[in-house]
């Protein structure tokens, strides 16, 4: 039987990071797009990474870790070749090792497997100490990359997602935290409270504030790592783990799929100029559709989702 609640989690989280790419409300309210897109919607991706190593514990032997890896690999060698039409000249090594757009959360998540399937006999503190350099690392070259605190070549290179957007410094970390979770029993020992867990959400569009107000950093620029993530996302994922509601169907968690991989590709034809009126609504409509067609064409053609 499946959780439900983490099932629902994960339609929303799928839609977080659609808005994400949206860059919702940029147009008529900037500052509450800015702490949005650069907070609340940031909460998608490390969420989404906790479910996949809270999961990933039953992956004990090599055999299993093979069928697991394979599973991603093929599914991100597919959705790679989808978008290849899109690949910039430029940008074809980036787009191959660490992934066209939002694909690099496959890539990542391959990577950040394996070197936590090495990591899986250490002692919980090890790799809580490791979660908490590798995320650090990745938080300042991020930082200094927005802040420009260099120049030139080097603050072009801070600058490039994958310096800091990787296997290492995000997957790796979030995956790490679901593990955890799993191997200490911490979603039996602890159940957040709602009141927990939107004081914590509201923790991380605090920090998108202060990037925005204090810090003054790019309002054009992304922000992948906030340091209320390592509190907010695994207190999320407790919530809703801890809510009893079962089912057997998969359903949802495939549409949440499917949304997370297809979404770019409705967004190049709603967002097209000559479409204009209800384009919102009819982008979620069509993403929605299309989403459905994959869940239905993933029984048929394994891998697809």
């Amino acid at each position: 039987m499946r959780n439900l609640s983490i099932d629902i989690l994960k339609i929303i989280l799928a839609f977080f990071v659609v808005f994400l790419h949206m860059h919702l409300l940029i147009d008529f309210y900037p500052s509450l797009s800015y702490v949005l897109v650069n907070g609340l919607f940031r909460i998608g991706v490390p969420v989404f990474l906790i479910i996949t190593g809270y999961y990933f514990y039953h992956v004990d032997d090599i055999h299993k870790l093979k069928k697991w890896l394979i599973r991603i690999f093929l599914l991100y060698s597919i959705w790679s070749i989808i978008y290849i039409p899109f690949w910039k000249e430029d940008k074809i090594l980036i787009n191959i090792f660490f992934g066209y757009h939002h694909l690099w959360y496959l890539i990542g998540t391959f990577f950040a497997g394996i070197v936590l399937f090495m990591l899986r006999n250490k002692s919980a503190q090890f790799i809580i100490t490791t979660i908490l350099f590798l995320f650090s690392c990745g938080y300042v070259i991020q930082m200094l990359g927005n802040l420009h605190y260099f120049t030139g070549n080097l603050d072009t290179t801070l600058n490039l997602f994958p310096s800091y957007r990787n296997f290492l410094f995000v997957c790796f970390p979030f995956l790490g935290i679901g593990f955890l979770i799993k191997k200490l029993n911490i979603d039996v020992k602890q159940k957040p409270s709602l009141l927990l867990v939107i004081g914590s959400v509201a923790l991380v569009v605090f920090e998108a504030f202060l990037n925005y107000k204090v810090l003054g950093l790019d309002k054009k620029e992304s922000i992948d790592l906030l340091l209320s993530l390592l509190i907010a996302c695994p207190i999320v994922f407790l919530y809703c783990k801890s809510i009893p509601v079962k089912t057997d169907s998969k359903i949802l968690a495939s549409i949440s799929t499917a949304i997370y991989l297809v979404h770019p590709l409705i967004m190049e034809w709603i967002f097209n100029p000559h479409l204009t009126s209800f384009r919102f609504v009819v982008f979620i409509g069509a993403l929605l559709m299309v989403s459905l067609i994959l869940v239905f064409l993933n029984r048929k053609l394994k891998y697809l989702l």
